[in-house]
């Protein structure tokens, strides 16, 4: 067998691939449109939260709250 048929995946490998990367879209869509929080984001990405903000940060996505919830988030935390 020459090296590019090894590299070749077969189409059930494939198609399993493409799902989890369909999946990791819808989530990400869902996240941009303020249907989930980063925690939950983390949590279907199976990734932790710092992981996930530096995802959202590579593909250029930014949260989807207003920088008055920030603000609120902010000063909840510091109590």
């Amino acid at each position: 067998m020459n090296s590019r048929k090894r590299n070749i995946k077969d189409k059930s490998t494939v198609a399993r691939e493409l799902l989890d990367y369909g999946w990791d879209f819808l989530i990400l869509k869902y996240y941009k449109e303020g249907k989930l929080s980063l925690s939950s984001l983390a949590s279907k990405l199976g990734i932790s939260v710092s992981e996930t903000i530096d995802l959202l940060s590579d593909l250029g996505i930014e949260a989807p709250i207003g920088y008055d919830d920030y603000l609120k988030g902010f000063e909840a935390f510091q109590k």
